[in-house]
């Protein structure tokens, strides 16, 4: 036994100490980033890939550095390229080969000359064109009998109250006040005036005016009152359908309806919008601030609270006979 095991030792040792040279990787010499390049495949190995040579020189040959710096500018100026190809937006096709054709045109048709070649226009021409787009505030002079140069503005509020133009709508003062403001060279007295226009069928409008003057003002306001018109809702008996309250600014309104031959049961501006919209039964309450703009405000916003029976039985899809039910 013992022999034995010495021969199989003496035959390892001789075989692990033979003076046999080993053999290294042929490439040695070659670049790290030329020696191994991983693919992923569908197994778990690598493969590797070795690159062909460019001629018929050994595989052991080294590779000088410049050779290696030229391959690697070719590269990078290869892959910018493929980068700028992919950044680059699609081009539309030209018309021609999306096969697209424009409409012929129709008969008699002259193409216009530049505009920097059309003939100088006349005032007439000006004052006719004005007058096709904007109406004959801007006629000329041949067409509406006005210079088209010296258009003036007729106000309102500089005509007589028998030539101011004359509508179904009738105006009521609710207040004015005297309103000053400070400025750098003192103090500047106007007139501020609270107005209701209504027509006493259901459109009323609340209307604010200032000017140096209480007429002037009270014709602002008249104004900026018929540019705000609403519609109130009323029934056959000239009262609301339902009951509403609505807030502005500190003040709150509450309108209740009422039975035939109550009147309108309300005081300050609140009486006035309701008189004024043609409400002939009705109560109503100013509940918290006294301003009269504020409340007359808030009650234009509580009527626009309000619907009539017919728009919540379509809007359910009822008859109007079923809300009472």
């Amino acid at each position: 036994m013992a022999a034995t095991s010495s021969a199989a030792t003496a035959m390892a040792m001789a075989t692990t100490s033979s003076t046999a040279p080993v053999a290294t990787a042929p490439f040695s010499s070659l670049p790290i980033r030329l020696r191994l390049r991983p693919k992923s495949l569908h197994t778990s190995r690598l493969l590797l890939l070795l690159p062909v040579p460019r001629s018929s020189s050994s595989w052991d040959e080294p590779v000088s550095e410049g050779e290696g710096a030229e391959e690697d500018s070719e590269e990078s100026a290869a892959a910018a390229e493929d980068d700028d190809e992919d950044d680059e937006k699609p081009r539309p096709e030209p018309v021609a080969s999306s096969g697209f054709e424009f409409a012929a045109p129709p008969d008699g048709y002259v193409e216009p000359a530049p505009f920097d070649e059309l003939p100088p226009e006349s005032p007439e021409d000006v004052a006719a064109a004005y007058e096709s787009l904007y109406g004959p505030a801007f006629s000329g002079e041949t067409v509406m009998g006005n210079n088209i140069f010296e258009v003036k503005v007729v106000d309102p509020v500089d005509m007589d109250r028998d030539q101011r133009p004359s509508d179904e709508f009738s105006e009521r003062v609710v207040q004015v006040n005297r309103v000053t403001k400070v400025v750098k060279g003192g103090r500047q007295l106007s007139y501020r005036a609270i107005v209701v226009v209504g027509d006493m069928k259901g459109h009323v409008g609340v209307g604010v005016g200032k000017a140096k003057e209480v007429t002037e003002a009270i014709t602002k306001a008249g104004m900026n009152g018929r540019r705000n018109l609403v519609t109130v809702p009323l029934t056959k008996y000239s009262t609301f359908p339902h009951r509403a309250d609505a807030d502005y600014g500190a003040a709150r309104v509450m309108l209740r309806p009422a039975c035939p031959g109550s009147g309108v049961i309300a005081g300050g501006a609140v009486r006035v919008v309701l008189e004024m919209a043609g409400v002939e039964n009705a109560l109503g309450k100013q509940l918290r601030s006294k301003n009269p703009l504020n409340n007359a405000r808030a009650t234009i916003k509580a009527t626009q609270m309000m619907r009539q029976f017919e728009d919540v039985a379509t809007e359910r899809g009822i008859p109007m006979e079923e809300l009472w039910k």
